[in-house]
């Protein structure tokens, strides 16, 4: 199911809620949900490592009826609300803590990216592992570290040590959604598509991408091997 194209109502049909932010801790009970984006015009800086097995998620900023008036940009990102209850960034940096710590488990987090204006992929299961905070010039924000694993998509508990995969990066799948008009390569199907490398563990690049309907991709169940640097 990863790499999967979806609507806005599409994921928050699935999740069960809708997903008007882009945090949402414990949504399904089993795991939590993120929004990210990549785009040049998104707010956060949202960013995947080279090999797509690692992302570094911004936290989010404070709305503005805390920051007194000034610009959210320039305000540091709250971990708690003026009422002192944790705020997303909260909630997901004492998950984070408790996994660098080996007090709990990783948080599973399912991650959906958001392409262009009404086009979303599915980027899988994540491990929160950790967070840092950093000055980006101006304030303080919160990094959150994800590392995308295998399986674990019906909330079972999976292995302590599960194995890394890549993720196809936004910008690859977007140049494969405008090279194929938002259709199947092979039949022009515009519905139930998702995104496929042509090559399992080839640089994941749009020649090495295609964008397939259900009916031509591969059997969810076929493993892929890492994507080469």
């Amino acid at each position: 199911m990863p790499s999967r194209v979806m609507s806005h109502r599409e994921m928050c049909g699935r999740e069960g809620v809708n997903l008007r932010r882009g945090m949402n801790f414990r949504v399904g009970g089993g795991h939590s949900v993120l929004l990210m984006s990549v785009r040049p015009d998104a707010p956060y800086r949202d960013e995947l490592s080279g090999d797509g097995t690692v992302l570094r998620y911004e936290g989010h900023d404070a709305p503005p009826q805390m920051t007194g008036g000034l610009d959210p940009k320039t305000v540091d990102q709250p971990l708690h609300t003026p009422r002192g209850t944790p705020t997303q960034n909260g909630l997901f940096f004492q998950a984070a803590l408790a996994a660098r710590a080996g007090e709990a488990p990783p948080e599973r987090v399912r991650v959906y990216e958001k392409l262009r204006e009404g086009v979303w992929t599915y980027n899988g299961v994540f491990h929160l592992t950790d967070v840092t905070q950093e000055h980006d010039g101006t304030r303080h924000v919160f990094v959150f570290r994800l590392e995308a694993v295998e399986g674990e998509e019906d909330d079972a508990p999976g292995p302590e040590q599960p194995e890394r995969r890549p993720v196809i990066p936004g910008p690859v799948k977007l140049a494969v959604w405008n090279r194929e008009g938002g259709r199947c390569a092979e039949c022009g199907e515009a519905e139930d598509l998702q995104f496929e490398p042509v090559r399992p563990g080839v640089t994941l690049t749009p020649e090495n991408v295609r964008l397939l309907c259900a009916r031509h991709a591969r059997p969810a169940a076929e493993p892929t091997a890492p994507a080469s640097p």
